[in-house]
């Protein structure tokens, strides 16, 4: 199994280019299903997840190809199966369920794996679904759903702004029967990648990017060429990581519009952040970083998937500041491995108190999800000594070729197999 080795304290210089989003494409593959056509992407990152999903649609009756950044899919003969083998590794295989229903009448889809980061229920994607006329039976880790007389357009208010939900929704919607309005609907910049795709498909869908959502069915969609957005949440990351080293760098399709709540944090603590034609300019501010007071909340509020990246950079921070996590249990496993490296963070439920120390030193310490292996290489970058990580498999999830990019802007940073 492969791990980091990380030689820290080395403050990054340089240019960095931010990847197409996982979160963005992930869903949009899946869209790929109600597609009568071939669908070409452009941008798409080469990370496990992505090829699982290609996988997930050879079986499901698709032709596809992966070269480069660029991604095809063509369904040739549907099948309503998504095996457990696959769905188990990875979350967002659930996201073929809207769409198998809307193309087929019928879905057998595994129950999801993925991150260990929670619950994460697929209960409102079923009850929304429900909604539209769909019934479900859940029998022997398989979801089973069936609409024999179609998807019929419905109103539906989601408990909470799911965003798998919302994408699921928004899938079988699309080839429903009438209008679907959708209300507290998650506002994610995804969400909102997967709306203007499916238009480009051919698609009636008008409200992105507020919460609610409308949805005129269409009897069919066709394929087209589309280009996935780039990744906020790997913009953000390096947005830490030139702070967390002291150092400055130029990012590259960084969609700064995206991380409002990111870049006022990061403000706040002392960094600096200029958006320049083509790229963001980031470096720490006066050398001095003060700690700051953080919720995690849906879009448009801080991402659940930066606030580990933001407590490895608290540990360099002035004074205490506290991480409120409000979108998903269990997932501060990172701050132990933090702790390992010398952090002083207390937890409370789901408050941790991070009181900055100035320095970390270098130790073995172990990845547990995607956004956790993300903070212990911004906290291996900045820490005096040696870094360690094992796990790695997480971050090969969600971020391309991240040592590279890292070594390329000064990071002394090396993967090695065992």
């Amino acid at each position: 199994m492969d791990k980091l080795i990380i030689q820290g304290g080395v403050p990054l210089q340089g240019n960095i280019r931010v990847s197409g989003s996982k979160n963005a494409a992930l869903p949009i593959l899946m869209a790929c299903l109600l597609a009568e056509g071939k669908v070409s992407l452009s941008n798409v990152p080469r990370l496990a997840d992505i090829r699982t999903s290609l996988k997930l649609l050879n079986i499901l009756g698709c032709e596809t190809a992966f070269e480069g950044n660029e991604a095809s899919s063509e369904c040739v003969g549907l099948k309503p199966e998504a095996p457990y083998d696959l769905v188990k590794t990875m979350r967002a295989s659930v996201l073929c369920l809207g769409p198998l229903l809307a193309r087929l009448g019928e879905a057998r889809v595994a129950l999801p794996g993925g991150c260990a980061i929670g619950a994460r229920p697929v209960d409102l994607h079923l009850r929304g679904l429900e909604r539209m006329g769909a019934k479900f039976e859940i029998t022997e880790g398989y979801i089973i759903g069936t609409c024999k007389d179609g998807l019929k357009g419905a109103h539906i208010t989601l408990d909470f702004p799911t965003v798998g939900g919302t994408e699921n929704l928004l899938m079988a919607a699309s080839l429903a029967q009438g209008r679907t309005t959708m209300e507290n609907a998650a506002r994610e910049p995804e969400v909102v990648d997967l709306a203007n795709f499916l238009n480009a498909c051919g698609a009636k869908i008008s409200g992105q990017g507020t919460s609610v959502l409308t949805i005129d069915g269409v009897p069919s969609l066709s394929g087209c060429d589309y280009r996935v957005m780039p990744d906020r949440i790997e913009a953000g990351t390096y947005m830490v990581a030139a702070a967390i080293t002291g150092g400055e760098l130029k990012i590259f399709d960084c969609p700064f519009q995206e991380l409002d709540a990111v870049s006022y944090k990061l403000r706040a603590m002392g960094v600096w952040l200029q958006e320049e034609d083509g790229y963001v300019l980031v470096r720490r501010e006066n050398g001095l970083l003060k700690n700051v007071d953080v919720t995690t909340l849906p879009h448009p509020g801080f991402p659940t998937d930066m606030q580990a990246q933001l407590m490895a950079l608290m540990c360099f921070g002035q004074g205490t500041g506290t991480i409120e996590e409000k979108i998903f249990e269990n997932r501060f496993m990172h701050v132990l491995e933090l702790v390992r490296l010398g952090a002083d963070v207390r937890l409370k439920g789901r408050t941790a108190m991070v009181h900055g120390v100035g320095r970390l030193t270098g130790a073995p310490v172990m990845a547990s999800d995607l956004r956790a292996s993300a903070s212990l290489v911004l906290a291996g970058l900045a820490a005096s000594g040696t870094t360690t990580i094992e796990r790695i498999y997480h971050l090969d999830r969600g971020y391309e070729n991240i040592e590279a990019k890292l070594s390329g802007v000064g990071g002394r940073i090396k993967r090695v197999g065992e």
